[in-house]
């Protein structure tokens, strides 16, 4: 199984199952000498964890990290950082009736076809717990990123959605809920839809929006390495998620050039922001904000008609504890890919100087 290391310089390599032993990572290209905060790794690792509210999976997880090496009296040495997360509260018989049938909308099928076998306890390798690791390289590779701030949020779930550009939100409210959502009218609205929606067997998609601050002006490598590119990248690689979208998005293609190009002032910057922060695949100072969507779950507490390895037709039964809507838990993960992508084209444009 190839792809599962991200980034050029800055790289994760992530391993493990959703109901084995444990999961994990390794970092490398962490320059040396870094001080890190740990307490701070294991926070955003509770931001992501199972089990945080009502609406959210009820499986029960600490997800406590364990950092193997490349760090001493608190700095990184420069060496590759090798980490753990146990799985401590595995339910593996909650799977025992899929395991030789197809659930609709999973990698079930897409996994038994191209490798001929597949871990169907919680979905093995494709499931969103491998998410965790990523969250740890994100918290890393974000002490890396003097200066600069990373803030997700949930603007939308179903067809509740912010209207608000996000500069006229207050985003240090965004966990003060349980959704993540920095518009505490919204917010409510939104939980009420995703514990309705939980009671009746069913899942919501939902968006999770982004913005980063504080990136100066020439990170991104043309003409394959372009930040918005690696962003999608990052981004799209998130399971349940279906669609990227940065700056104006694909409200800019029913704008007229006139109304969209970015005028440059004087005294610096532009007076709109309608590139997201990136210019031909570069940096330009301004804030760098997208959107990505995410789709309602697949697996859902309803009888699903399917079938199985032999093509026969079969009743496919919603057994396991799942997310009624992935949003609220996507918001670190988000920030998590942001951060990745930013370490690397940090790391690069040091290499290119």
């Amino acid at each position: 199984m190839a792809g599962n290391t991200f980034g050029k310089v800055f790289t994760l390599t992530t391993f493990g199952e959703s109901h084995g032993e444990a999961i994990g990572g390794i970092i490398d290209g962490c320059p040396s000498g870094l001080d890190l905060d740990i307490e701070e790794i294991q926070n955003q690792l509770d931001r992501r964890k199972p089990g945080q509210s009502k609406i959210t999976t009820q499986r029960k997880e600490s997800d406590e990290v364990k950092l193997l090496s490349g760090i001493f009296e608190g700095k990184t040495t420069g060496a590759p950082i090798g980490f753990t997360i146990p799985n401590s509260n595995a339910k593996s018989k909650d799977y025992d009736h899929i395991k030789d049938v197809f659930r609709p909308s999973h990698a079930d099928y897409t996994y038994q076809q191209k490798y001929g076998v597949r871990d169907y306890r919680g979905g093995g390798r494709s499931s969103a717990r491998e998410t965790a690791s990523r969250v740890v390289g994100g918290a890393i590779a974000r002490q890396l990123l003097k200066g600069v701030t990373i803030q997700a949020y949930v603007s939308a779930v179903g067809e509740i959605s912010i209207e608000d550009d996000y500069s006229k939100l207050n985003l240090s409210e965004t966990d003060s809920n349980i959704v993540r959502c920095p518009h505490s009218a919204k917010a409510a609205e939104m939980i009420e839809l995703i514990d309705k929606t939980r009671k009746d067997g069913d899942t919501i998609g939902g968006v999770v929006s982004c913005v980063i601050k504080g990136v100066p002006v020439g990170w991104g490598e043309p003409v394959f390495d372009r930040l918005h590119a690696d962003l999608g990248k990052a981004m799209l690689s998130i399971n349940a998620v279906k669609g990227f979208e940065y700056g104006s998005g694909f409200a800019g293609s029913r704008m007229k050039g006139s109304e969209h190009n970015d005028k440059f002032e004087a005294e610096g910057g532009t007076a709109s922001n309608f590139s997201g922060g990136i210019q031909g695949g570069i940096s330009n100072g301004e804030d760098i904000y997208f959107k990505v969507a995410f789709k309602p779950v697949a697996t859902i507490m309803r009888d699903q008609q399917s079938v199985n390895e032999k093509g026969e037709e079969v009743t496919v039964k919603g057994k396991g504890r799942h997310d009624p809507c992935v949003v609220p838990r996507a918001v670190p993960i988000v920030e998590a890919m942001a951060a990745l992508v930013l370490a690397d084209h940090y790391l690069l444009a040091k290499l290119n100087k």
